[in-house]
């Protein structure tokens, strides 16, 4: 990961929530609702568990030693303590909290440096056991669970009758 990647996964991420949101919210609210047998039953708590796996690493990397802007922009942002912790009641009130998100990830994504993502995070796991890994892969790797949940979301809306369209990050690829 560098940071010319993490700019471009960033604004592919954002780009993909809001067209994901905009069809969900299509969606009658039972629909969005309904368990659909998905790892994480519904299209509400799979979209809901990419928020809280978002939230839960951005307030990690706000530990970084350079991320003092970080930890200002998640004030007010809760520290989910689950991975199935309801962040909100309904889709639009997830949809706010996400587009939130969003904005916090691309300012931060476009702060990022070099030497920043060349050494270790120290973080603690949702069991409170301390980690140290490799800052630049943890960073890919969360754009990479952003991208299989929502793959996940695709599936559960074409199973509702609603088609997002193309989901490759090759259409969000500047030519």
């Amino acid at each position: 990961m560098t940071p010319a990647s993490a700019v471009l996964m960033a604004g592919y991420n954002r780009w993909m929530n809001q067209r994901m949101y905009a069809a969900a919210l299509q969606l009658p609210p039972e629909e969005a609702c309904r368990d659909r047998g998905a790892f994480f039953g519904s299209l509400l708590e799979t979209l809901n568990h990419i928020a809280v796996a978002d939230s839960i690493w951005l307030h990690r990397f706000a530990q970084h030693p350079d991320a003092s802007r970080l930890r200002g922009d998640l004030a007010g942002i809760p520290v989910p303590t689950s991975l199935r912790q309801p962040l909100a009641p309904s889709l639009q009130a997830l949809w706010a909290l996400r587009s939130g998100l969003d904005d916090v990830i691309v300012d931060w994504a476009g702060s990022l440096t070099a030497a920043q993502l060349a050494g270790p995070l120290h973080y603690r796991n949702l069991a409170g056991v301390g980690q140290a890994r490799d800052f630049a892969v943890l960073v890919l790797h969360v754009f990479n669970h952003q991208t299989h949940h929502r793959g996940q979301v695709s599936t559960l809306m074409f199973q509702a009758g609603v088609d997002v369209g193309v989901t490759d990050l090759i259409a969000a690829i500047p030519a």
